[in-house]
């Protein structure tokens, strides 16, 4: 088989499969939409109590070593992401507004999860771990850059998506292996992400800025700010 027709069939099959998976939540999610919207609840408000659960979740649960459990609540409120996305579409409520609570909330989803196991490790009778609470430190804030990187470049017009690590990944991947780290009491599995997170969100920061660097240069009208002329000079 030709190279290019087996990298095409791969992609369709990868494109078919995130079809399927999409198709299947949406069929579990739309009646807790639809009643939710018959109730009178809005998809901000969902979007506020899903955040305020993984929140939660994460710091009661993680930093007292009960990881699993932690995961366990995390997951449940996760899902709030699917539903308020659903609700808004269906109703008709999508806005600029609803996007920005979304992604801005989102920030603080993450930060209470990797803030969560930051204190994890800080204490002496779960963690007990200062290099690890270090490690988990800097992929908390490699994690907010690699978001900035993408938004301040958007504002200036120009795209910084991508990269080795995006959201999605980082935080399934490190709620994934919490949950197993526990379980079967093997630390090493969240010492191992929680190293691949820090590490791959820093590279996915200087991808993003090699990539805006790279527009700005190939373009030289994208180089400045568009500053209006100061009136007094």
């Amino acid at each position: 088989m030709p190279r290019h027709l087996a990298v095409t069939l791969v992609n369709y099959d990868r494109v078919a499969m995130l079809n399927r998976f999409r198709q299947f939540w949406t069929k579990v999610i739309t009646p807790i939409a639809t009643l939710l919207l018959k109730l009178g609840v809005s998809a901000d408000v969902v979007t506020l109590v899903g955040t305020i659960g993984v929140s939660a979740g994460a710091l009661i649960f993680f930093p007292r070593g009960q990881l699993w459990l932690g995961t366990v609540v995390i997951t449940c409120f996760v899902f709030s992401d699917l539903i308020d996305g659903h609700m808004a579409r269906t109703s008709g409520t999508s806005s600029k507004w609803g996007s920005f609570l979304d992604s801005t909330l989102d920030r603080i989803a993450d930060g209470a999860v990797y803030g969560g196991l930051v204190m994890f490790y800080a204490n002496s009778h779960a963690g007990d771990s200062t290099l690890m609470a270090a490690v988990t430190l800097w992929a908390l804030v490699m994690g907010a850059v690699t978001s900035y990187a993408r938004a301040k470049a958007e504002s200036l017009g120009l795209k910084a998506s991508g990269g080795l690590a995006e959201r999605a990944d980082r935080l399934v991947f490190t709620l994934v292996l919490a949950f197993f780290s526990d379980v079967f009491n093997l630390p090493i599995l969240l010492e191992i992400v929680i190293w691949y997170v820090a590490a791959a969100s820093t590279i996915t920061v200087v991808q993003r800025s090699l990539s805006v660097r790279k527009q700005v240069l190939a373009d030289p009208s994208n180089a400045g700010l568009d500053t209006p002329p100061d009136p007094k000079a």
